[in-house]
Formats: C-alpha cells, sequence, structure tokens
C-alpha cells in the first residue's frame, strides 16, 4: 500500500524556534511568532498541496484559532487538499457535528477528514463547560461517535445515552463521502473507542518497539469488534542534505531555551491527565537536555516545551525516509508532520524525503503533473544566447533544438 503523508497547520503560531502550547502550555516561544493569519496559513497550506502531501492536521484547543473556521476558509486558496479537521465532542452536540461535516464535505467537494479529540485536560475542558472526568469524556465519545456514524449511514436516530440523548435526529443530505475519523489515544479507557469507531488510529512518535506495542493492542481490540482501522503516526521532521546539518539544526532550535522555560513548561505539562503527554515526557526525563536521541534519528527536543507531539525524525534525507519507511513496517500507513517552521520545513520534507520514498515505490504523489507540462532541466545552462536541449518527440522520440520555447516538429 501506497504511504500517506499529512502536513500541519499552526493555528497557534509559527517560527523559527520551537513554538509551544497545548496540554496544559501557553502558547510561547524564544524568538518571534508568525501570526496564524490565512495568508500565512494559505502559503502552508497550497505549498503542502504542491508538494504532494494529502491533508493538514489542524489542531483545536483554547491555545490556538478555531479548526472549523480556519479550514473552511482555506478551502477557496487551495484545490485539492484535504483538512483533517480536529474538534472535541464534548463542545457540539453530535447531530449538529454530524451535519456540519456533511456541509463540509459538498461544499469543499469531499476534502473534509476529522480528528477526534476527546481531551486530555480537565481545567481546560472545564473553560468550555463540560465537567466530566477524563474516563467518563470518553465513554461519551463513544456515544458521540456511534450517533454521528448511524446518521451518516442515513438513519433516523433516538438515543437515550449516558451522556448524550437525542431523538428523531436525521440528515437532510448526507455527506459524500463520508469523511475518515482519526483517533488518537493511549489509554486504557481510549482504546475500545478506538478500535470501535476510528477509521485511522494515530500515535505520537515514539521508539517502534514502543509504538509497535500499541499498534497491536489496538488491532487486538478492533479484530475483537470485528474491524481493522488503519494506522498512523503523529511526528515533526528535520531532514537536510546531510546528517550533520539536520543535527545542528535541532541543536539551533534548542539552543535560545534556557531552564526556566523548559522548566515552566514541564510543570505545566506534569499536570496534563493525557497518558501519552506521560509517555512524551518520559521520552526526555521530564525536560532533560542530555541524550535527546531516544533512537536512531528520533529527536525528543521538541516535547522540551511543546505539549503534544514532541518528537522529530532528524537526519539526512536518506536517513529519514529509512526511519518512515521502518515505522511502516509495523504497518503504519499515514504519517502526519510539521516542522519549524512548517513553510521552510514542507520544502525540505517535500523534496528531500517524498523523492526517495517514491524511488523506492513506497510514495506516489496524488495529484501528478501531466507527462507533457514535466520540465527538463539542462544543469548549469547559460541564461543568455542558444542553449541545446533536448526535446521529446510522438514520432521519432527525440530531437535537439535552441531552447526557444517554440515546438519543434519531428521528421
Amino acid at each position: 500500500m501506497s504511504l500517506r503523508f499529512h502536513w500541519f497547520l499552526p493555528t497557534n503560531g509559527d517560527g523559527r524556534d520551537i513554538v509551544g502550547g497545548g496540554h496544559g502550555v501557553t502558547t510561547g516561544a524564544a524568538g518571534a511568532i508568525r501570526p496564524p493569519t490565512i495568508g500565512y496559513l494559505g502559503q502552508i497550506a497550497r505549498s503542502a498541496e504542491q508538494l504532494g502531501f494529502e491533508g493538514a492536521l489542524t489542531p483545536t484547543g483554547a491555545w490556538c484559532e478555531d479548526a472549523w473556521l480556519s479550514t473552511a476558509m482555506l478551502t477557496e486558496v487551495t484545490e485539492r487538499l484535504k483538512f483533517l479537521v480536529a474538534f472535541r465532542p464534548g463542545q457540539i452536540s453530535p447531530t449538529l457535528s454530524a451535519q456540519m461535516a456533511s456541509t463540509f464535505q459538498r461544499q469543499s467537494k469531499g476534502r473534509l477528514l476529522l480528528n477526534v479529540v476527546t481531551g486530555g485536560e480537565s481545567a481546560e475542558q472545564r473553560a468550555y463547560g463540560d465537567f466530566l472526568d477524563k474516563d467518563q469524556r470518553y465513554e461519551r465519545t463513544g456515544e458521540f461517535l456511534d450517533i454521528v456514524r448511524r446518521l451518516w449511514d442515513g438513519e433516523t436516530v433516538t438515543k437515550d445515552g449516558k451522556y448524550l440523548r437525542v431523538e428523531g435526529a436525521r440528515l437532510a443530505r448526507l455527506p459524500d463521502p463520508v469523511p475518515d475519523v482519526y483517533f488518537g489515544g493511549s489509554s486504557q479507557a481510549a482504546g475500545p473507542v478506538a478500535a470501535s469507531y476510528s477509521d485511522v488510529y494515530l500515535t505520537w512518535g515514539e521508539p517502534p518497539a514502543d509504538v509497535d506495542k500499541k499498534l497491536r493492542w489496538i488491532g487486538s481490540l478492533a479484530r475483537e469488534q470485528g474491524r481493522e482501522v488503519r494506522l498512523g503516526i503523529r511526528l515533526h521532521t528535520i531532514s537536510r542534505d546531510t546528517s550533520e546539518e539536520a543535527w545542528r539544526q535541532a541543536e539551533r532550535l534548542i539552543a535560545p531555551i534556557d531552564d526556566d522555560m523548559i522548566a515552566k513548561a514541564q510543570a505545566g505539562l506534569a499536570r496534563s491527565e493525557s497518558e501519552g503527554q506521560r509517555r512524551m515526557r518520559e521520552l526526555h526525563q521530564g525536560g532533560d537536555r542530555r541524550g535527546l536521541e531516544i533512537y536512531p534519528n528520533l529527536w525528543a527536543g521538541v516535547g522540551l516545551v511543546r505539549g503534544g507531539a514532541g518528537t522529530s525524525l532528524v537526519g539526512s534525507h536518506t536517513e529519514v525516509a529509512d526511519r518512515i519507511e521502518e515505522y511502516a513496517s509495523l504497518g503504519i500507513t499515514e504519517f502526519i508532520m510539521s516542522g519549524y517552521p512548517c513553510l521552510e520545513e514542507a520544502y525540505w520534507f517535500g523534496e528531500g524525503v517524498l523523492p526517495i520514498l517514491e524511488r523506492r515505490g513506497r510514495w506516489t504523489h496524488p495529484a501528478p503533473l501531466p507527462a507533457d507540462v514535466t520540465q527538463t532541466v539542462t544543469p548549469f545552462a547559460p541564461t543568455t544566447g542558444p542553449v541545446t536541449v533536448p526535446v521529446t518527440g510522438p514520432a521519432t522520440g527525440s530531437v535537439t533544438g535552441p531552447a526557444t520555447g517554440d515546438k519543434l516538429a519531428a521528421s
């Protein structure tokens, strides 16, 4: 199966330094933050689209712009890119969510993907009026997805659940296609919900052995339900022409972050109820700068000040491609990537790593250019004067002629 790659839209801001935020940590960076305007996010989205990413994850939380509204605006400045919209079931009714997804699919011509986020911080949930505890939130998420799935199937739904109640709920128009549901969670309460309702189970980037154990757990739970889920992973990336360049960039990212900034961020993350966040913190022993390469080419430095996904693939383009293939050998087919800054790192990865995976037969561009518009490149060609370049003709294969832009007829 061809691997699928998604990028990330930094709706809390972007920059040349790590932009912290999420899971109990406020947005901040050691340097300047690029504001998440539609103009800037549109730059990233169009670049991701051109480079061959299939979709772009947009986060949710009090620390970032609203994902539904931001991505709806961005559909107008993109053509093909899908939007993986993160949202929290406790903040919206299941019937309205199903209707919004249906509308988004029609208006965007099928470019919606959904990332269901149950919520790992009770303090933030309470700010939105949600006073359930973590396990109760997962139970409610199961009820929520049951209603939404049935509505998308065209049912008239009446349900009197423990947390949610609807009567005679029905959609006037069904989504076409039905959007895939992406779901992450490492706790015991998360597993059964993911196995029952998700299309793609997501994990953050831990060493392959730990990832494999988690994926086998989810796979077993899904089989008990008579289901099979696709597998995905969320990672940052720093890839360069050489390994040395990539590791210099990794060190540059954390150089301006002092110990006080790390301690403050880790104090916030330590209060998180998220099992996944606890596992991320363990990778760097709760803020230790030493030994951040926790597996070959897997670096935990991002997680020193950022909540959520805290690991990055670091190395030459070939080394990063090798690590991706290692994760793919575990059954992972979807990769959600990002970097700092998101705009520039999209090009480093898209022009450095993806072509290697394409040559290895692991990836194909979702919208390749037609053969007749592929540019012929002559290395070190002069910019003035006549230049001889190969020109392919339909009859004889190739002839040569001056690079004037005129079409040559093969004889």
